[in-house]
């Protein structure tokens, strides 16, 4: 199976939808961009017809082969991920979008690598790819900037886990690593329950956060810099066919009476 296959087999919503971009509800939520800003960042026009009624209407872009930790609709990515180049498509196996149940936040223990057994939270999704990151664990450490007597700088960098064998999920009970199912409670709500012990596993709070506020619930509008959504959805521009000198004798109230004289082009 291809990666191509990923977003059919999440049945991501609106994956068939021209304005959505693919990308996993889990990846893009954090930054909390408009689908329609992501889906022209992270799309690269490979053919598009020229306009004009005698051409046939084509477009033709570039699907994103391998997704990494930088997300594809920064700059970053496109610098270490030029389009149009001989990348092997990652083997990678789909999990529905409904099915997925490790988010930001989650305290999960790691089950292979140097920090076998240790204990963190996730403080990173990458869907496409079924990865996470755990924070301060599974690190790498590089040394730049080494030069003559100065040793340089250390930089730290999380490397991303496998959520289907690397990481498993900790049961809050006895902070112990247990399988985890999605049943429906009394009341109709959808959760996630320990298969061992039945222990119910909130999502945690920290899987609400983006960029931009912490809970959208508590999110207030900043009265100098925010712009109001009723100013933002208000219609101040309708098209016309009128030219410009058309605009300004409206305006001012001039009416045009004279009759423009017939003229024909050979």
């Amino acid at each position: 199976m291809r990666q191509t296959l990923v977003c059919l087999a999440r049945r991501v919503s609106g994956a068939q939808d021209p304005l959505h971009s693919g990308l996993g509800k889990y990846t893009t939520d954090v930054s909390n961009l408009p689908e329609r800003y992501i889906k022209r960042k992270s799309t690269k026009v490979k053919y598009r017809s020229p306009k004009g009624i005698e051409f046939t209407p084509k477009f033709q872009s570039y699907r994103i082969v391998r997704h990494t930790l930088d997300r594809p609709w920064t700059s970053m990515y496109w610098s270490k991920n030029p389009a149009y180049g001989n990348i092997e498509a990652p083997v990678v196996l789909p999990i529905k979008s409904e099915d997925w149940m490790w988010f930001r936040g989650d305290r999960v223990e790691i089950l292979t690598g140097p920090d076998k057994g240790k204990q963190g939270l996730i403080n990173m999704i990458v869907q496409e790819r079924n990865w996470v990151t755990v924070e301060g664990l599974n690190c790498k450490y590089s040394t730049v900037g080494a030069e003559g007597d100065f040793p340089g700088m250390m930089i730290k960098e999380e490397k991303p886990l496998l959520v289907t064998k690397d990481i498993a999920l900790v049961d809050p009970s006895d902070e112990k690593i247990t399988d985890v199912e999605w049943r429906f409670s009394e009341s109709g709500t959808r959760i996630r329950v320990s298969a061992r012990t039945g222990t119910t596993i909130p999502t945690p709070g920290q899987s609400e956060e983006t960029i931009d506020y912490k809970t959208k619930a508590q999110y207030v509008l900043n009265k100098e810099k925010d712009t109001k959504p009723s100013v933002v959805e208000d219609v101040t521009y309708e098209p016309k066919l009128a030219t410009f000198e058309m605009d300004i004798m409206d305006q001012m109230g001039i009416k045009e009476t004279r009759i423009p004289k017939k003229t024909w082009w050979y």
